[in-house]
């Protein structure tokens, strides 16, 4: 009998392990902004209230090394990735926009605009992006990250949040698209007045 218990009580023990090896082990703590040097000096060429119209208008990004850090300061970095982030203004009341200090749990920056490998000596980069069809119309700023050899962000740089641009997103029906509805319409009703008057000789007859 106590051999029988000793059985099942090494079953039950085996099984709980094993449950518990199944079990996803918890998610690693995103890198924090706040703990990230502010490391890369970066500008845009879209100014403070300049409206630009999604997947029309562009904007350059700058970045370069700021020059008050020491010099080797970038040797770890191995890439730049650029963000498009939402302003303090167009992130109000929206909570699927918010900002936060741990980078994974971050939704403001949501947009890529480029990733690059990151110049060595810190020499500046630069790109121009598009600003894509799909960005919302908002008031917007620009981040960058420099990633280390293991795609984690080491350090960063941005514009300033409150010298944000704003960008006018695509929200209507394309023009052709209105014109081809009118067209059609017009036929539509056309088309039920020639029917019309045919039944009525039909009728006549």
């Amino acid at each position: 009998m106590a051999r029988h218990q000793s059985v099942q009580a090494l079953s039950v023990l085996a099984v709980l392990l094993f449950a518990a090896a199944c079990l996803p082990a918890p998610a690693a703590a995103g890198v924090h902004l706040s703990t990230l040097p502010k490391a890369l000096a970066v500008t845009a060429s879209a100014k403070s209230g300049q409206v630009l119209h999604a997947g029309v208008d562009s904007v350059t990004v700058t970045w370069s090394l700021n020059t008050t850090e020491p010099a080797g300061a970038d040797a770890g970095y191995k890439n730049v990735k650029v963000k498009l982030c939402y302003a303090p203004a167009s992130q109000k009341d929206r909570g699927w926009r918010k900002s936060n200090d741990d980078l994974s749990k971050d939704k403001a920056c949501q947009f890529k605009v480029t990733q690059q490998a990151y110049a060595a000596g810190g020499s500046p980069g630069s790109f121009t992006y598009v600003v894509a069809r799909d960005v919302p119309s908002g008031s917007y700023y620009v981040r960058a990250y420099a990633t280390d050899a293991s795609g984690t962000e080491v350090a960063y740089g941005q514009t300033s949040p409150a010298a944000a641009f704003d960008v006018a997103g695509i929200t209507g029906i394309h023009a052709s698209l209105k014109v081809a509805a009118g067209v059609f319409s017009a036929f539509s009703v056309a088309a039920l007045a020639f029917f019309f008057v045919v039944e009525n000789r039909k009728k006549n007859k």
